[in-house]
């Protein structure tokens, strides 16, 4: 069943649609359609217990309920999804995840009921040493060359067709070490749009350390956390990342790329990954 008609068996259309406006400018004004990226409530619901309500684009939901098990360390692998069922919900949409018992015991002992907004980095964790939950040490056996980072964020770029329409979502890749783009998702949340990719390559049965990530947001820390529970050993971003996340990829042994555009980043954390025509 492809997105689109799963998303009509729950009541939904497309992830973005042709709306209505009005164009005004200094002396002139005309009616007019633009594109916007829709948003509904997805809900995540281990073994019949909510757990958290995202705002979410309505596409790719499947990988959204891999990835964000897998990386929020509910389960340890795909394996750990037993079955995912797509439903409609009173006013939105519900991932209706089956983990086995122990696992859904853990997650219960959490205490993680809530609602979380777009963009969204804390998820409403109650605690601060959860929030701060440090990331897994990465191995270090990727190396590739700077032309790769350029690759992979021009294939992302052109990949994006949901923003290409709309210019408002957030985009996540996950390229092989030589910079070809395998797998691009989509979302009005970055992190989701993370948690997605991250569930296409544990779908896909791939090693997730055999390339990188770039994404198009900033790289915060909750995004370092994410890559480095899934094993990935650089995370490149468009935008700047924060300190702390700095300090996390440095403490997790990730190599941190911010400000990729075009052929030019910024490397901050574990450079010895990246090769150029300088390195020795």
């Amino acid at each position: 069943m492809t997105d689109k008609d799963l998303l009509a068996a729950v009541g939904y259309s497309d992830a973005t649609s042709s709306l209505p406006l009005r164009r005004i400018g200094d002396a002139t004004a005309t009616n007019g359609h633009a594109m916007v990226a829709e948003e509904v409530p997805v809900a995540l619901v281990y073994n019949g217990r909510p757990h958290v309500v995202v705002m979410a684009t309505p596409a790719d939901l499947e990988d959204l309920a891999y990835g964000f098990s897998i990386t929020e360390a509910i389960v340890a692998d795909p394996s750990g999804v037993e079955h995912v069922d797509v439903v409609k919900a009173s006013h939105g949409i519900e991932l209706q995840i089956q983990i086995p018992s122990r696992a859904a015991d853990d997650l219960d002992a959490r205490a993680r009921n809530l609602v979380a907004r777009t963009g969204c980095g804390l998820c409403g964790v109650e605690s601060i040493k959860e929030a701060l939950r440090l990331p897994v040490q990465v191995q270090r056996s990727l190396a590739i060359r700077a032309g790769a980072l350029w690759r992979a964020g021009e294939e992302l770029s052109a990949g994006q067709t949901l923003n290409n329409e709309t210019h408002t979502i957030h985009g996540a890749a996950w390229s092989t070490s030589d910079g070809a783009t395998r797998f691009v998702r989509e979302d009005v949340g970055r992190h989701n749009a993370l948690d997605k990719v991250c569930g296409a390559i544990a779908r896909d049965g791939r090693m997730a350390n055999a390339g990188f990530l770039v994404v198009t947001s900033r790289a915060s820390y909750e995004m370092v956390q994410k890559a480095a529970t899934m094993g990935v050993e650089l995370l490149a971003a468009v935008s700047r990342p924060t300190g702390l996340a700095v300090r996390f990829a440095e403490a997790a042994g990730l190599t941190l790329v911010g400000l990729l555009r075009g052929n030019t980043a910024n490397v901050y954390t574990h450079a010895e990954r990246i090769l150029t025509d300088t390195s020795s």
